[in-house]
């Protein structure tokens, strides 16, 4: 029984379909892969700009060729349908152009932090089993030192400064490059262009025969329980994203501007504000740094028709006190990653309102294994304090948490969603898998969200609360049994517990409190166990504080009272 029988039925409760025109309430997936998605929906857009990169433009036709070379040199290198190659990049046009041909070929593209730790990109190679490694010289520090211990047999070497335009590269390499340590030519280490190069003397042909159901990208989060795991997402987890974006974002014409400042390694970063535009023939302006001081000055060079971005990053935009800021051009302005405050909320929409928008932000909600966004808070479903309405062909269903029990509306429950961006599950880890999708009893998969919130009888979702321990700083999601495991793997380190304290710009930092082992004493090792931080641990997640105790509090059954560090951090914060 398919899901529009359900819903009349009456066995599914689906209000918010009045929202949408009959013609939009269900999507068509074609059976196709991202790279075959993007040469469709390129049609006739041949001239149009596709990327904008620090001024220099690449169109839709020079970006598809840039595509279909970097994906013979891929094949010349050795990468065949269903080799995981991990891209370990900010925003430039060579990890968008390495996604594409990863995806051409067939193989899966594994997407990461540049700034993770040692030992977090050691993991993520090896718990992927990845091939070939696309990096950012700047990365070469922390890779020489583990590269060895994993699969990877050739890694292939990028710059900032590659799709710069002649001065701005001679800049960047007087001013930043010259100091970034990097690796000699050789067999292990192929830099960009010689890469491609490569390809150019590769005859093979590209037949993946891949489907909408074939795995594609593998994103991280700590999903529910806080220890990372690698997502698996299909061509059509994406593809149904770009076909829900066409009817949520139906004022946005082709040509448009979007600024891409979330990054590729994020869902919300490569899904939304990336791969979706461009299908849709968006200008995409692609930032791989971003200045919260400067963000009124990047607004005033790219003059996007649309932005996505964390509520941290436009709390930076209203601070930036500029009075002749023109947002005029403004259709859209999407928050997502973190829950969007009410008192934020009116401020960045009198900010809009003083700077010429015609619109007021919109709240979304999603996580990386539904890929980043599954209801959104626009039109007449963009009532103050709520994330919206699920996207077209989305269902979601609050229940009682720990149960399958669909609780009555206006009730506070666990946030459930089935939809087709829904993941295929985590890599080789069937148990939180199956905690993660449930089947109910009407049939259907369920990804249960940790996440509590409410819906109105008009079918208008509320975000309420985390039931996951987890922290969210700047739109990253730190968790803090990661952080602890690697604090206590210090030879100094007893014990560590990790909460979240509020920060006036991050929203959230992590603050670490820790219990030494005998012999040991804060002021001869603090230094030492802060340099084991950075080593090891993304930049985001490394301790704001690190608080030294004789004992950490215990519950009835002796577990760390995490809860109670919290409530003693915020009677000192008063």
């Amino acid at each position: 029984m398919n899901v529009i029988n359900l819903i009349r039925q009456k066995l599914i409760k689906a209000p918010w379909l009045k929202y949408y025109k009959k013609e939009d309430r269900k999507i068509k997936v074609d059976d196709i892969s991202i790279y075959e998605m993007l040469v469709k929906c390129s049609e006739g857009r041949d001239k149009l700009t596709a990327i904008n990169y620090y001024g220099k433009l690449i169109s839709y036709k020079t970006f598809l060729h840039l595509i279909d070379q970097a994906a013979l040199a891929f094949q010349s290198q050795g990468i065949r349908k269903g080799d995981v190659v991990t891209i370990c990049m900010p925003n430039t046009p060579e990890a968008l152009v390495s996604f594409y041909a990863i995806n051409k070929i067939g193989a899966i593209a594994n997407m990461i932090h540049p700034l993770s730790g040692e030992q977090e990109i050691k993991d993520y190679l090896t718990s992927t089993h990845s091939v070939m490694l696309i990096m950012i010289d700047i990365c070469y520090e922390k890779v020489k030192n583990i590269i060895k211990e994993t699969d990877v047999y050739k890694t292939i070497v990028t710059s900032a400064s590659d799709s710069m335009n002649f001065l701005l590269a001679f800049g960047y390499q007087i001013t930043q490059g010259y100091k970034v340590k990097k690796p000699k030519r050789s067999e292990d280490y192929l830099y960009w262009k010689d890469f491609i190069r490569k390809g150019l003397t590769y005859h093979g042909k590209t037949e993946p025969n891949t489907t909408k159901d074939t795995p594609a990208v593998i994103l991280h989060s700590g999903g529910t329980t806080g220890s990372p795991k690698g997502i698996v997402l299909t061509n059509g987890n994406f593809n149904a994203l770009t076909e829900q974006a066409k009817i949520v974002f139906s004022h946005l014409g082709t040509g448009e501007k979007v600024l891409a400042i979330m990054p590729i390694f994020h869902g919300f970063g490569l899904g939304v504000s990336i791969n979706a535009p461009l299908d849709l023939g968006c200008e995409v302006a692609l930032i791989p740094q971003f200045n919260a001081k400067k963000f009124d000055k990047l607004i005033e060079k790219y003059r996007p028709n649309i932005m996505f971005g964390v509520p941290t990053l436009y709390e930076a935009l209203i601070n930036t006190k500029n009075d002749h800021l023109d947002l005029s051009m403004v259709k859209y302005m999407i928050s997502g990653g973190d829950s969007l405050s009410s008192s934020l909320e009116r401020r960045i929409n009198v900010y809009l309102a003083n700077h010429g928008a015609k619109i007021t932000i919109t709240q979304g909600y999603g996580m990386t294994e539904s890929l980043a966004a599954v209801a959104l808070a626009y039109g007449d479903a963009n009532k103050p304090g709520s994330i919206g309405i699920p996207f077209p062909s989305n269902l979601i269903k609050i229940v009682k948490p720990g149960t399958q029990e669909e609780l009555p509306y206006g009730e506070d429950g666990e946030i459930c969603v089935h939809g087709p961006t829904v993941m295929l599950g985590y890599l080789d880890n069937e148990k939180e898998t199956n905690e993660m999708l449930q089947i109910h009893k009407d049939g259907l998969i369920w990804l249960h969200t940790g996440d509590i919130g409410m819906m109105d009888e008009d079918g208008v979702i509320y975000y309420k609360q985390r039931l996951k321990r987890m922290i969210i700083s700047s739109g990253y999601n730190v968790y803090p049994a990661y952080v602890e495991q690697i604090i206590e793997e210090h030879e100094a380190v007893l014990k560590c517990t990790v909460i979240g304290i509020p920060h006036p710009y991050k929203m959230e930092v992590p603050k670490a409190y820790i219990v030494l082992k005998n012999g040991y004493n804060p002021l001869t090792v603090k230094k030492s166990i802060k340099d084991h931080c950075k080593k090891n641990l993304a930049s985001y997640a490394i301790p704001a504080e690190f608080e030294y105790r004789k004992s950490l509090p215990k519950t009835l059954i002796g577990k760390v009272d995490f809860k109670k560090l919290q409530e003693e951090s915020r009677k000192d914060e008063k």
